[in-house]
């Protein structure tokens, strides 16, 4: 089982680094080895505003950047999705990501990892939404950072050092439970290969 540990900021000086670190650090230490736990970093993709002429659903991808990205997408099983709280919101780049594709995200699990003033709960709310019309299923428990709590920042313009309080990694913990099982519960849902292929006449 593959799972992608999604950073779901592409802002310079952002905090979702660290954060992902942690969440890859603890994945490494305490699965089981038969899920395998990866980074994917939206800002290493470079996709600009969605700038497909053919809707997602219908899989005619036309740019290399929204084939590249497919391929990532649909070599996981399952999700894990740091993501920073804007403006009541979740990031603009995160759902621009997610709206580039759709059968790339079909049948797989979703857990979230968010951080903000009031924990990044806001911005998972329309993550959940969103991903439930890309047939994702989101597990339950989530990782609510306060920037407040588990963060040490200094200077506002500063990303600071993340210092996670001891009761989130049990979070964590819980949150990876729900979400191995639930990919697990949905592999027969997923066909054999999800990996994008080169459309005939491009």
């Amino acid at each position: 089982m593959r799972i992608a540990i999604v950073v779901g900021s592409t802002r310079p000086g952002r905090r979702g680094d660290q954060v992902a670190e942690w969440v890859l650090a603890e994945a490494r230490r305490t699965q089981p080895a038969e899920a395998v736990y990866e980074l994917v970093d939206l800002a290493g993709f470079g996709l600009p505003l969605l700038d497909e002429p053919v809707p997602a659903a219908i899989g005619d991808y036309r740019h290399e950047h929204t084939r590249r990205w497919a391929r990532t997408v649909g070599s996981f099983d399952a999700f894990v999705f740091v993501t920073p709280e804007y403006n009541h919101a979740l990031p603009a780049a995160l759902k621009n990501a997610i709206d580039y594709l759709f059968a790339e995200w079909n049948d797989k699990a979703a857990g979230f990892v968010s951080y903000g003033l009031h924990g990044g709960v806001r911005a998972v709310e329309q993550l959940r939404l969103a991903l439930a019309e890309v047939k994702v299923a989101c597990v339950r428990s989530q990782v609510a950072l306060s920037l407040f709590a588990d963060f040490t920042i200094d200077d506002m313009t500063q990303a600071g050092t993340f210092t996670p309080g001891e009761h989130q990694a049990a979070v964590l913990h819980r949150m990876f439970d729900e979400l191995t099982a639930w990919a697990g519960a949905l592999r027969p849902l997923r066909a054999p290969d999800t990996t994008v292929t080169e459309p005939a006449g491009h």
